[in-house]
């Protein structure tokens, strides 16, 4: 367990949730540099993502010609980019009990195509 949480970077929302993800993780957790480098962009398509939530908000769903908005795509992938990220810093289940990692997974892996192939 880490005795000071690191300041977060300069970049993330004061009070967005880049930064609360930043001290949760960090709070329990020593990560290394690879590590701290993963998690900053985790934390920085949290805020890209309430971003985004926020001018679909205002905006809508729908364009005034009733084509979806090209929002609604940069969502998607921000969520994909965003859970890769979280998934290979293989997280613990539990923070306040950091004491083992899951085991190494795949889930930052690429979509297969038919016959096990990577596409």
């Amino acid at each position: 367990m880490t005795e000071k949480i690191p300041p977060a970077p300069s970049g993330l929302k004061r009070n967005g949730r880049g930064r609360a993800l930043w001290r949760a993780v960090l709070g329990p957790l020593d990560l290394d540099l690879h590590e701290r480098f993963l998690l900053h962009e985790a934390c920085r398509a949290a805020d890209l993502l309430d971003d985004l939530a926020a001018e679909l908000a205002v905006h809508g769903m729908v364009l005034p010609d009733g084509r979806p908005s090209p929002l609604l795509v940069e969502v998607r992938q921000q969520r994909v980019a965003f859970s890769r990220l979280l998934a290979s810093l293989r997280l613990p289940e539990d923070l306040a009990d950091p004491g083992k990692r899951p085991q190494r997974r795949g889930a930052a892996r690429g979509v297969y195509a038919i016959g096990g192939k990577s596409a």
